[in-house]
């Protein structure tokens, strides 16, 4: 466990850990609202914040969670109130995000905005114990907001007329969630970067929407897929001398279409095992056993059953029951049981 003897790396692992943590418990809302793409409106918002600490001298994610947190509540109000769809104010909110941080990065001084790729594409080992520290209190809020709110934001999120019909404050609670995707979004730009948060929020929510019954354990399967392709993509990056940011997206993905795949085979031989449950019921409605109106004729380790002139032996299986004819019905048989009727 060499990774461990270095304190970059110690804090890197400890913000991957977040980010796997906070990440999909918000982007199960998302994907339940259908709204996948707003982690990357409110990432391109949060540039224009980056840009503004860049420009100012002071601390880019503390300018940029306010720049994302501003423009949350905005697209929520627009959305709410404005004659604007929510697709044309998210399309703003991408593109006004991304022209802001160019025109202020184009501001500030030669040799300041060098560090711009850590804040796009990710830059895990330059986390700081300040940034850990950050990241530690926004994990917490998040968390706990979810927590205490999950019931509710799952009710706006799955049907916001039956969520304002039982009473529930909807405008308000979109804005919490809003400002919660903001705040995931500022978490994660040094772990994946801000043009590659919204993959770790979206893809392990789906890959858990496959496999989950219900939307809990939907919420906490997404986190502990988060958590482990988090940690693993960071420890594989430094391995794999690759960024952070695209190795756990990269590996999120391919866990996305390994599951994909599996659920789809899943799918296919169920199908098929259906289909053929009801070809053999078709062709043999009647289910014998053990009083079911036909003579019972031991046939070495089994019983068969006699049935239009034929002996037929029921064999259960995990696939359903088949039936083997077992030839013409012999008068000398001898019969297990009682004949019932004929």
């Amino acid at each position: 466990m060499e990774i461990l003897d270095y304190g970059f790396m110690q804090r890197a692992l400890l913000a991957s850990l977040m980010v796997g943590l906070v990440a999909p418990a918000v982007g199960v809302f998302l994907v339940q609202r259908r709204l996948s793409l707003l982690g990357d409106g409110l990432g391109h918002v949060a540039l224009t914040g980056v840009a503004i600490g860049v420009l100012t001298s002071t601390a880019p994610v503390g300018t940029a969670l306010v720049a994302a947190v501003l423009g949350a509540v905005l697209i929520e109000l627009v959305r709410a109130r404005g004659r604007t769809s929510g697709d044309v104010a998210l399309a703003v909110l991408f593109y006004g995000g991304i022209a802001g941080g160019v025109v202020l990065l184009s501001l500030a001084p030669r040799g300041q905005a060098t560090n711009l790729d850590a804040y796009l594409f990710g830059a895990i080992t330059t986390t700081s114990a300040a940034d850990v520290a950050v990241f530690a209190a926004i994990t917490v809020v998040v968390l706990g907001v979810v927590w205490l709110l999950g019931q509710r934001l799952y009710a706006v999120s799955d049907d916001e007329e039956y969520a304002r019909a039982v009473g529930l404050p909807v405008l308000a609670l979109n804005v919490v969630l809003a400002v919660l995707v903001a705040s995931t979004v500022v978490l994660s730009m040094r772990v994946v970067g801000l043009l590659l948060i919204s993959a770790l929020m979206i893809v392990p929510s789906a890959i858990a929407q496959l496999l989950a019954r219900s939307f809990r354990q939907t919420v906490y399967l997404a986190c502990g897929i988060g958590l482990v392709t988090s940690v693993a993509g960071t420890s594989a990056s430094y391995y794999a001398g690759t960024p952070s940011g695209g190795t756990i997206v990269l590996l999120a993905i391919a866990l996305f279409l390994v599951v994909t795949a599996a659920v789809a085979v899943r799918e296919a031989t169920a199908r098929r095992r259906h289909q053929w449950q009801a070809e053999v019921h078709a062709a043999h409605p009647h289910e014998h056993g053990e009083g079911c109106g036909h003579p019972a004729v031991a046939h070495g380790d089994h019983v068969d059953y006699h049935h239009d002139g034929h002996l037929h032996a029921p064999h259960r299986t995990g696939a359903g029951v088949h039936y083997d004819e077992h030839g013409e019905h012999l008068a000398s048989a001898p019969v297990a049981g009682k004949a019932g009727r004929p």
